[in-house]
């Protein structure tokens, strides 16, 4: 029964990802989309099953007027249909308490905050480079897991309370008038003091809430971040800094713990005031009219066991709104992060790249960080020919990698264009582009998987042979046959730890360059790709490099102006704009701004002297 109910909702729809909206209500609304019949559903049953529960207590009163009416031997022979009703009644109750749980259970606890993750999910995955730059990958996590949660334990908390708290006093305040109007009372005067100690406490202990999810994701934040850079943590014996750090930050969750616990408990008290003041009326009221004879025993036990169920409601309500705010503040932490719009999209009309000889132009291209922020690259005209390779130079900040981000669009130009074989990127999907692109980095990280899917990565159904003979050309294979993991996973199976920490800069770069050579994109973008590798390994993987190059368009960065120096054509930046360009023999004859740098360096790196010196003889 139960695998009938769990297959009744897909997980993981196919559909593209969707932002969902910044309004509270409208997000939460959103949340139950492809759901909405099953929670129709729950909540009509929960009410059926308040009504239920609330007519046994009708059923008991009157149970208690027939012991006292009839002799044991005649209660059988007097009340047999209406024994044999009750018996009915409390079956059919099972039947429907079991339906409530399998839709809530085994319907939506598991798929409903799955659905949402997924899209969750997908939505960050399509946001832009300055997106990461500004979130810390602890805090987005946090964000999908438990916003996720809180939106469906706050349609539960909602179908439960409202739904069918609400039809289960409303249905006994009609049993109770059945037995005497003056019954109402003591009930209706708890009700109305209930709900005025809800006005108060519940808005403030959504504010807390709130707060308190502010603060668990600047806390799971600094200590995500910690763990992240625990090379750096190490390096400069900050381990008591970083807990310190963190503390601050713990502190600041307690506070709000503090707060929270406060509210709870004074929220509490004022609870089980109510609750002594309803019992004491409304029992108080059943016996001065039972003494009356205005009504039976069986009311004043009916009443009695109202009064107590109620009570024991009230404890469960006020916990229950006590975790719906915490619910709203979770939610509303993640909503700015979850809604917040991609910064690079497909336009509507996008269509796939499509390279045919691998031109690359940027056309008066002009790119600045913020809204306000001095331009990166301005006005930049540069036009790569088919299968040239061209070698970019220029000191931090020159504009070298914005350049390449930009072919990748990790950023949209502000104004001007990019192109590859005469089409706009911003006309082109984004996968289709990226998949025409490969590149290796100076700062090279792997995934937490096995040594085979982070060289698959770069083309997913490449053969084994393929697989191998990409390791061997990017010198890699050597040193995978030796590793293993601490589940006893050997080579190509081993998992290389978070980030690649497993491996040294020189080993991880080997994998990146594996990774493109399998990938065997038309276009080839270097960014200081041997820059971790040591001469001897540099001088190996050189050749295979080359050969990589071979009948591709090639961008190169490199410090080492030795190792582009070979170049179809070097480029000059600074301050975003090209002013060198030639072959080497053509600039060292220039006697420019690269001559002299490769006068510094010799064959060496472009250094903080060099690059100060070069600032200076370029033109402001």
């Amino acid at each position: 029964m139960f695998g009938f109910f769990e297959k009744r909702v897909a997980p993981y729809p196919i559909e593209e990802p969707h932002l969902p909206p910044k309004d509270f209500m409208a997000f939460v609304w959103d949340g139950t989309r492809g759901l909405r019949g099953h929670v129709v559903a729950m909540a009509a049953l929960s009410a059926a099953i308040a009504v239920y529960e609330a007519l046994l207590f009708a059923v008991l009163g009157h149970v208690v007027d027939w012991l006292s009416s009839v002799s044991p031997a005649a209660l059988w022979a007097e009340r047999r249909t209406e024994l044999i009703g009750i018996t009915v009644l409390l079956l059919g109750s099972v039947a429907l308490v079991a339906l409530q749980t399998s839709v809530k259970h085994q319907v939506l606890a598991i798929n409903f905050p799955l659905r949402l993750r997924w899209n969750f999910h997908r939505l960050m995955l399509g946001q832009s480079m300055a997106f990461y730059a500004d979130e810390f990958a602890g805090r987005i996590t946090t964000k999908i897991m438990q916003t996720a949660l809180a939106v469906r334990d706050m349609i539960f908390t909602t179908t439960d309370v409202v739904i069918g708290m609400g039809v289960y006093l409303v249905t006994i305040l009609a049993l109770l008038a059945g037995f005497d109007v003056r019954l109402l009372a003591p009930f209706v005067l708890w009700m109305v003091a209930y709900g005025l100690a809800c006005w108060y406490f519940v808005p403030r202990l959504g504010k807390v809430g709130k707060a308190q999810a502010d603060a668990r994701s600047a806390m799971t934040g600094r200590i995500t971040d910690a763990y992240t850079n625990i090379a750096t943590v190490k390096l400069f014996s900050h381990t008591r800094r970083e807990s310190e750090f963190a503390r601050a930050a713990m502190d600041a969750f307690k506070l709000t713990g503090y707060a929270q616990m406060r509210l709870v408990s004074q929220f509490e008290i004022v609870n089980h005031i109510l609750v002594v003041g309803m019992i004491l009326g409304a029992c108080g009221t059943a016996l001065w009219l039972w003494s009356l004879g205005q009504v039976g025993a069986g009311a004043v036990a009916a009443v009695t066991a109202m009064t107590l169920r109620v009570s024991g409601h009230a404890h469960w309500v006020m916990w229950e709104m006590t975790t719906l705010f915490e619910s709203v503040g979770t939610i509303q932490d993640g909503i700015n992060t979850l809604t917040r719009p991609r910064a690079v999209v497909d336009a509507p009309d996008a269509k796939p790249l499509q390279v045919t000889q691998g031109e690359v132009k940027f056309e008066d291209a002009t790119f600045a960080y913020g809204n306000n922020g001095r331009p990166v690259i301005d006005q930049l005209n540069l036009t790569i020919r088919p299968g040239e390779k061209i070698g970019l130079i220029g000191r931090s900040g020159a504009g070298k990698s914005t350049l390449v981000n930009l072919l990748l669009r990790f950023h949209d130009v502000r104004s001007g264009r990019v192109l590859i074989d005469g089409q706009d990127i911003a006309h082109v999907t984004q996968d289709s582009l990226r998949r025409s692109i490969g590149m290796v980095t100076q700062d090279t990280s792997l995934l937490h998987r096995s040594m085979r899917d982070n060289i698959l990565y770069g083309r997913p159904d490449a053969s084994e042979e393929d697989l191998q003979a990409a390791a061997q050309r990017a010198e890699a294979s050597e040193f995978i046959a030796t590793l293993s993991d601490l589940q006893g996973r050997t080579g190509y199976e081993a998992h290389v730890g978070e980030r690649g920490v497993k491996l040294s800069g020189g080993q991880r770069q080997r994998v990146a360059i594996a990774r493109v050579m399998l990938k065997d994109a038309p276009i080839l973008l270097l960014d200081e790709a041997t820059s971790a590798l040591d001469s001897e390994v540099e001088a190996a993987i050189q050749q295979s490099l080359d050969g990589l190059m071979q009948g591709k368009t090639v961008i190169a960065i490199a410090h080492r102006l030795s190792t582009i120096a070979a170049m179809d054509r070097l480029i000059v930046l600074d301050a975003g704009r090209i002013i060198e360009e030639g072959t080497h023999a053509q600039l060292l004859a220039q006697g420019g701004v690269y001559a002299r740098l490769w006068g510094h360096q010799s064959g060496g790196f472009l250094g903080e002297t060099d690059e100060e010196e070069s600032s200076a003889l370029m033109p402001g």
